[in-house]
């Protein structure tokens, strides 16, 4: 007969097995046991958020609307909106769309333009509208616009005359219907809009001639009645963008993200910045393209969230025209990638700004690089946090937390929400410290790829979605890139990360930038090759071999140093090392 002390003891032993057992079956349903990161979570900052917390994205800005009705909402080259003037124009452009086009909820609507006020407008238009938003970039050439239109079933798109051209060579071969035309200085308004439209198509001649039919003028859209308006049913689970990948892995896919996706991860992103960011007080520069879902999420619908002001910069290329415009605003917050902050610290003026209500650096899209980042605080005394997403996750999935006091390499913490686990090649989770392939689950994951199950299936499982990205986590749950999956290096049999080959070359005061890739090698099957632009014109390759020798292990020292004068990048910034291998 077993008395209490020995009831006691298998009790235990049962709870104990039970343990095991849950374990077991988290391991199993691959959720990680223990969220280490959290006890690191700073003040303020909620494990989890509630996904449903709108009924849609449409709810999140009407929403702002009402709550920043006079407060200014974006503004570029000089013309300012306020959220009331955007909540009349967009639901014109609504009406429009549903009464004038006839289009109906689901249909697909291209946004082919760069930062301008006509691109917030008819993003949040054709979402009002109930339509799902394909964006795209306006560089394309007519092969990868083709391909995306014809792709994504787009039956109407808004363009940029300046791009009109090359949707007239691509038209042919897709299914769209309605063609609507902005010109750059269409909503300037009065003399001024004609002065600049003019200037852009005759005198700095960046308009090609181009033959469209029946197209539709952007600003005949906003004479549309906006009492005709008819607000659709949306709700979470209903398709919002279509956000193509940039076919590093293949041709160019779509990513669907719901409204559920991007309500979830504008919650989640709230959770981290909550205790940062002042409603109807924030200033954000967007240098980004608003067809890039991190300026889209990040800039675009979190400040409007905020009640802040986006400002729009139409060329951040143009580094002189940038700094002018960073001169006339008192900007809180300001995101862009590594090449983009790299940039300005190195055009003159940029150092001499007011950078005293400066609260927030986000760094997002590529690694940001450790001299960068370390400069970037010594000058604007602001720390550059860094942030990981993908356009498959909406985009964000970690970020530094807002008490960091100085960069430390991480992306950061996971966002409320966000399970995270490292996959090594044999199928098993990884240790601390060890490098796997980052998967992803959470609200902000994507549904799939559209009319793509097979790449979908490859994927996502079970939920999780298998970046293709090489991580590690530390003791307080900050995780690091190592670097792409399929950017490895491999020298005799060793693997070599092209991210810490360039933070090494970066840091030399001669390199503005630099790529490092690898090249097949008969003896050791790959080798480190790098490619430099120099700020030092005297800077030498056996400069660059032996700054590197003191820095790095033999095995991983670039054998070849290639100079260029610039390298290339996608139109955010992103370099290019596919096209330098090609």
């Amino acid at each position: 007969m077993w008395d209490y002390s020995s009831l006691e003891y298998l009790l235990n032993c049962q709870s104990a097995l039970l343990r095991l057992r849950l374990i077991k079956y988290n391991y199993k349903q691959g959720l990680r046991v223990e969220k280490i990161w959290l006890k690191r979570y700073p003040e303020g900052m909620p494990e989890t958020i509630d996904p449903e917390h709108y009924a849609s994205l449409l709810e999140v800005f009407e929403k702002s609307f009402t709550d920043y009705k006079d407060l200014p909402a974006f503004t570029n080259m000089g013309k300012t909106l306020s959220y009331d003037e955007i909540d009349t124009a967009t639901k014109k452009v609504a009406s429009y769309i549903q009464n004038d086009l006839g289009l109906k909820k689901c249909d697909k609507v291209a946004v082919m333009m760069p930062n301008l006020l006509q691109t917030p407008i008819a993003i949040l238009g054709i979402l009002r509208a109930g339509c799902v938003v394909v964006n795209v970039n306006p560089l394309y050439t007519v092969r990868e616009l083709e391909h995306q239109l014809k792709d994504s079933d787009t039956s109407a798109i808004f363009i940029l005359a300046n791009f009109a051209d090359t949707l007239e060579k691509a038209l042919p071969h897709t299914d769209v219907k309605h063609i609507v035309v902005t010109q750059v200085g269409d909503m300037m308004g009065g003399i001024k809009k004609h002065v600049v439209n003019f200037v852009v198509k005759y005198i700095k001649k960046m308009v090609p001639s181009y033959t469209l039919p029946n197209t539709i003028n952007f600003c005949d859209l906003l004479k549309a009645d906006e009492n005709a308006y008819v607000r659709p049913e949306v709700n979470l689970s209903d398709l919002a963008f279509l956000q193509y990948t940039g076919g590093t892995t293949g041709v160019s896919k779509g990513a669907m993200l719901s409204h559920g996706n991007m309500v979830g991860n504008l919650e989640q992103v709230s959770g981290c910045l909550d205790p940062v960011l002042e409603r109807g007080k924030e200033v954000v520069i967007t240098a980004l393209p608003l067809y890039h879902i991190f300026a889209l999420t990040a800039n675009c619908l979190t400040f409007m969230k905020y009640g802040g002001l986006n400002v729009l910069i139409t060329n951040p290329r143009d580094m002189p025209g940038f700094i002018k415009e960073l001169s006339k605003a008192k900007f809180t917050a300001i995101t862009g990638v590594n090449t983009l902050f790299n940039g300005l610290l190195n055009t003159p003026g940029f150092a001499e700004l007011d950078f005293s209500h400066l609260k927030m650096s986000l760094g997002g899209g590529m690694a940001v690089q450790r001299p960068v980042a370390e400069k970037w605080q010594t000058v604007t005394k602001s720390k550059l946090m860094e942030g990981y997403g993908l356009t498959e996750c909406s985009p964000l999935v970690t970020v530094s937390p807002y008490d960091l006091t100085a960069y430390n390499g991480s992306i950061g913490l996971p966002a409320p929400s966000t399970e995270i686990k490292l996959i090594l090649d044999n199928g098993q989770e990884a240790a601390k410290g060890e490098p796997g392939e980052l998967w992803v689950k959470g609200p902000q994951v994507m549904l799939g790829y559209y009319k793509r199950p097979d790449a979908t299936a490859e994927s996502l499982q079970d939920g999780w979605f298998a970046t293709g990205d090489i991580a590690t986590y530390d003791d307080e749950g900050f995780f690091y890139i190592v670097d792409r999956k399929k950017d490895m290096i491999i020298v005799s049999g060793f693997n070599v990360f092209p991210n810490e080959i360039e933070e090494v070359v970066a840091m030399h005061d001669g390199v503005l930038e630099v790529a490092a890739i690898g090249i097949p090698h008969d003896t050791s099957g790959e080798q480190v090759k790098v490619f430099v632009v120099k700020k030092d014109p005297s800077l030498t390759e056996k400069d660059i071999i032996k700054h590197c020798r003191d820095n790095l292990t033999n095995y991983k020292v670039p054998k070849l140093v290639e100079f260029r004068d610039e390298l290339p990048k996608t139109n955010v910034g992103k370099i290019l090392r596919r096209a330098l291998k090609d």
